[in-house]
């Protein structure tokens, strides 16, 4: 790296972990995975100096996502090695999805903030925190804290809840955290209305009060997403694409978001949104958490 891309722009702070899949009786798929991940390879594949910032086991399928992660372009300085379990999503149905967690005591509770790379908060741009590994303690607890000190430093905070089970009881004092120190909020309406348990509409607002100068981005698969910024409220429908699977898109689509934003600040909001249902829509296009390059998701606006 050259001295001005000594420490990444862009770093997501979440969820590495190995989903297992089953694939018949008693056979079962591996796939390095995670939300955090899956956001923090988008925008890497995209073109911008990134890393993930975690903890990994010394197990085979922790060799795998730190292959896979090397393969991605992250910065490995981020991810840490201990003698603890994996964190296994244990995914026993597909149709529809149904899983359960492992991970007691895994390798990533003890990712320790305090390692990581002297004077990297000094450069990086945006951070972006979600999905389970805010509600596995002591995890969650630390990564909260991560968020607050770097926007402290006045780094910028994206947050995805991505509901998963774990998020059923207990969660709402750190969707609140969380909520309040973004400056970027990214959910589905399936996230909404799991969340709070009421109607999209009252969900959303809901989630707005929480944080009013927040710019919320609600996808809703391949129906219109919604942007709203302020007072400013923007609607934009993702490219129609023949779609192998839906795994990771909306992963891709926040990566999108954040890239065009990190690069691209003279664009619209309107031109931010596009770019992202884009990214997502490319997704779409391959099975498994596709990760599209920049190509990929410019041949979608042109087209």
């Amino acid at each position: 790296m050259n001295a001005t891309t000594e420490f990444p722009l862009f770093v997501s702070a979440g969820d590495i972990l190995t989903d297992l899949v089953r694939a018949g009786d008693s056979q079962w798929l591996s796939h390095p995975g995670g939300a955090g991940w899956n956001v923090a390879r988008a925008v890497a594949r995209l073109g911008l100096p990134t890393a993930c910032a975690g903890s990994l086991g010394t197990d085979n399928f922790s060799d795998d996502l730190w292959n896979a992660s090397i393969a991605a372009g992250l910065d490995m300085r981020f991810m840490q090695r201990v003698e603890r379990p994996p964190l296994l999503a244990i995914v026993h149905q597909t149709h529809p999805p149904a899983y359960f967690f492992m991970g007691e005591n895994g390798a990533d509770l003890a990712f320790d903030p305090s390692k990581l790379p002297e004077g990297w908060m000094n450069q990086v741009r945006w951070a972006h925190f979600g999905c389970i590994s805010l509600v596995r303690q002591p995890l969650g607890d630390t990564l909260a804290k991560l968020a607050a000190d770097l926007r402290e430093r006045g780094v910028k905070i994206s947050f995805d809840p991505n509901y998963r089970n774990l998020m059923a009881h207990g969660y709402e004092p750190t969707l609140r955290k969380m909520a309040a120190l973004a400056d970027l909020i990214k959910v589905s309406d399936e996230d909404l209305q799991l969340l709070f348990k009421t109607n999209e509409a009252d969900a959303l607002a809901q989630l707005r009060a929480m944080n009013p100068t927040a710019t919320v981005l609600v996808t809703r698969g391949s129906e219109k997403a919604t942007l709203i910024d302020g007072d400013q409220v923007i609607e934009a429908a993702p490219p129609r694409v023949e779609v192998a699977d839906t795994v990771g898109a909306g992963d891709a689509s926040i990566g999108g978001l954040l890239f065009s934003l990190m690069t691209a600040s003279q664009r619209t909001w309107g031109e931010h949104l596009a770019f992202a249902l884009a990214a997502g829509a490319a997704a779409c296009r391959h099975t498994g958490a596709h990760s599209p390059s920049l190509d990929e998701v410019v041949a979608l606006l042109e087209g």
